[in-house]
């Protein structure tokens, strides 16, 4: 009988040895570190510092980011291949890294000034502060043109007033990247981007979000009232907010489809281990159709998403020394990925029967886990909507 195939490693695709090492080294930490605690945390919903301070200090919370501004000098193919680990981990841990790299220090890089860099950057790539990114509000989800939140230019400051939802972090973080209306008039073109330290006076914390799934990723409200932001803590130009926003969720659907690869992988795993255990009417399960037919479909999936994650990471490596934008492969890598993440976590539990619905196995987290994916940082149907507007030419 051939030797089977080791399901937590996809196929060869020539990667470089620094690659391969970076792979291993978050594999071993997330096994060894994140594995033995995921459980516990998702049941209390406790945020993990003590794991999130040790990514920190192995360079995990900014991968992307130079060593001139406290990250680990790396290129996306590390933080994809490194977020896939940590995920199938647990995928509260990936949506925190996710956060931290792609909608906070990505957008730092691209469009802060350099003092920004040296204030904010600096301590969140290197862990010691947490960033966040906020764009949805209460009643602004996909159509942030409608968002009601607003900063008034006053003088040198910006006075904020507003409520916004659904802010990855916000409970534990100290910077966030926040998007209110400077001129109502001109709708999404009226957005501003702004830095904001959670210490100062007019920031509070609203309702903590009851979740589903990534319990142990802390998300609530945020409220401002009254709160001042510098002109000089102003994200680029007044107006160019939505631009800034967009752009920034490019990057971040890179990164939740590789949270939603490993979800998958750690589903597909699982259930490859017990269709070759389990036993049924004289055989191992694997061995009817019915499932085996399952896990070929689950294995297709996952590789092809790795295909469009890793065609998204070089496209976004390009755009680093080319300029340019990296929308589509994003959203193709997102949309596909997020959806083999709810396929194959929902086979799992099919695969596993009881034991799939019980929480003695982490087969049930994974079925919750991979819902978000298809939700946040754009739905599925936004992504359609833009993969078929850039195939159209309607940009």
């Amino acid at each position: 009988m051939p030797a089977a195939h080791d399901p937590t490693t996809g196929p060869s695709f020539d990667l470089s040895p620094e690659h391969e090492m970076i792979r291993q080294t978050a594999r071993d930490f997330a096994q060894k570190e994140i594995v033995p605690i995921a459980a516990e945390f998702d049941e209390s919903g406790e945020f993990p510092s003590a794991t999130i301070r040790m990514m920190g200090g192995m360079g995990f919370m900014g991968i992307e980011v130079p060593e001139a501004y406290g990250g680990a000098g790396l290129d996306t193919m590390s933080y994809v291949l490194a977020l896939e680990e940590i995920c199938k981990a647990d995928a509260a841990h990936g949506t925190i890294m996710s956060v931290n790299n792609s909608l906070f220090c990505f957008g730092l890089l691209r469009f802060g000034s350099e003092p920004q860099k040296q204030k904010y950057l600096r301590a969140v790539a290197s862990g010691k502060a947490i960033g966040a990114y906020s764009l949805t509000e209460p009643m602004s989800g996909s159509d942030a043109g409608s968002m009601r939140s607003r900063a008034v230019r006053d003088g040198e400051t910006y006075v904020l007033n507003g409520r916004k939802s659904w802010v990855t972090s916000a409970p534990v973080a100290d910077y966030i990247v926040v998007f209110l209306m400077t001129d109502p008039a001109k709708a999404h073109r009226g957005i501003s981007a702004f830095l904001i330290e959670t210490t100062k006076p007019g920031f509070s914390v609203g309702k903590k979000e009851p979740k589903l799934g990534i319990r142990a990723s802390a998300t609530s409200e945020i409220v401002f009232e009254g709160y001042r932001c510098l002109v000089e803590d102003r994200l680029g130009e007044e107006g160019q907010g939505f631009k800034i926003a967009m752009t920034v969720l490019d990057a971040g659907r890179i990164g939740i489809a590789a949270q939603a690869l490993g979800i998958a992988e750690a589903a597909y795993a699982a259930s490859l281990s017990y269709a070759r255990e389990r036993e049924a009417f004289g055989q191992k399960i694997g061995q009817f159709e019915g499932i085996s037919f399952k896990l070929a479909d689950m294995k297709t999936r996952i590789e092809a998403s790795r295909l469009l994650i890793y065609q998204a990471a070089l496209a976004k490596e390009r755009a680093k020394s080319g300029g340019g934008r990296f929308t589509l492969e994003a959203s193709m890598a997102k949309l596909f990925a997020s959806e083999t993440a709810n396929f194959c976590a929902h086979a799992a539990v099919q695969i596993h029967g009881g034991l799939g619905y019980s929480k003695e196995l982490p087969v049930e987290r994974y079925f919750r886990d991979a819902k978000i994916t298809e939700i946040y940082e754009g739905t599925s149907e936004i992504q359609r909507l833009v993969i078929s507007r850039q195939e159209l030419g309607l940009r």
